[in-house]
């Protein structure tokens, strides 16, 4: 362990996987500061977190393209977490809205960064979408590693034609290409890590206003214990629980041996939305009048490298069921509270 790693900056910090890395990190007695674009929901979060509040902070930072405060955030941390990024299915242009954004916000935090003596080590949260190749046809039983990368051209992704879904793989390649990038070419005095997880879900530790308000993932989970039929379909069969995902985040930082390296986090079990269903009916069965059960095939066609960063990192990831069944007591209490 680098044990002169006490103080980390993270980005994102009252979002769902930021909240959950800003809680691992309070729990292994380091100084956090968060970056949001809300300090009313800082300030909430280090209300809910009393034990903590001389060792948590935030900073305002309305926009990484124009990153003012930056400076500020990064001054005398010993380490930067970089989970913000935009994310939006509903765009009008794609590269404006989704790909430059995400370039620029990454070279933004890199350069504050360099301007820092401090910093020793970022971490940045990309994507399993800057991995894989969706037109892939075979071998079966290929594994995707960190060493793959998606295939995707920067015109195809920043294509008006473009679905915004496209749109983001490419920008989490073309931001994480860049990250690298920054590191060859001005060879800054810290060294970098990225994590590339898949689908994301488990019980939420940063502030919303109600449930209507989940991040994306866990909102299609509570749409299915409010009886959506017929239920959605995954795009991958890849997922980490949030909280294994902020290990990751928070070792990567921590873990001298980790720097220059590219990880892809994520559980050895495979998911489904109908498994998800399956698990809430069986752990609450209040639910079984409202919750569609129906058969989904799971493609087993292909893996995913999870354990490496598993391995690394020290921690064995939980199981499909206790997510869905801890995310979705959780909800259910919040609702009776409503």
């Amino acid at each position: 362990m680098a044990s002169k790693i006490d103080f980390v900056l993270v980005t994102g910090a009252t979002g769902f996987i930021g909240a959950h890395v800003i809680d691992t990190l309070l729990a292994r007695g380091r100084r956090v500061r968060g970056a949001t674009r809300s300090l009313a929901k800082g300030e909430e979060m280090i209300r809910s977190r009393p034990q903590y509040s001389q060792k948590l902070e935030f900073v305002q930072i309305q926009d990484f393209e124009n990153p003012g405060g930056l400076t500020e955030a990064v001054n005398g941390v010993d380490a930067v977490i970089h989970v913000a990024s935009p994310f939006k299915l509903n765009t009008s242009d794609n590269e404006k809205e989704l790909i430059i954004p995400a370039i620029n916000g990454v070279r933004a935090m890199l350069e504050a960064a360099s301007n820092a003596p401090s910093v020793q080590r970022v971490v940045i949260t990309s994507s399993f979408a800057a991995v894989i190749d969706t037109n892939r046809k075979g071998p079966q039983g290929f594994t995707y590693t960190a060493a793959d990368w998606n295939p995707l051209t920067y015109e195809e992704a920043a294509d008006p034609k473009s679905t915004p879904v496209v749109a983001y793989r490419g920008s989490k390649k073309y931001a994480e290409l860049a990250a690298w990038g920054f590191v060859k070419e001005k060879k800054p005095h810290f060294d970098i890590v990225t994590l590339c997880p898949p689908m994301v879900f488990g019980p939420i530790a940063h502030p919303i206003d109600s449930l209507d308000h989940l991040n994306e993932s866990n909102a299609a989970l509570w749409d299915i214990a409010k009886g959506v039929d017929p239920l959605p379909v995954g795009r991958v069969p890849f997922w980490i629980d949030a909280r294994d995902l902020a290990i990751a985040h928070v070792e990567a930082a921590l873990r001298k041996e980790a720097g220059g390296k590219r990880y892809t986090p994520a559980a050895p079990e495979r998911w489904s939305y109908a498994l998800a269903a399956k698990y809430m009916v069986s752990h609450f069965p209040e639910l079984c009048d409202e919750v569609k059960l129906e058969e989904q095939v799971i493609d087993d066609s292909f893996s995913l490298d999870g354990e490496t960063a598993a391995r690394e990192f020290g921690y064995r990831c939980r199981r499909f069921e206790e997510t869905i069944r801890d995310f979705t007591a959780q909800c259910l209490a919040r609702k009776g509270r409503t």
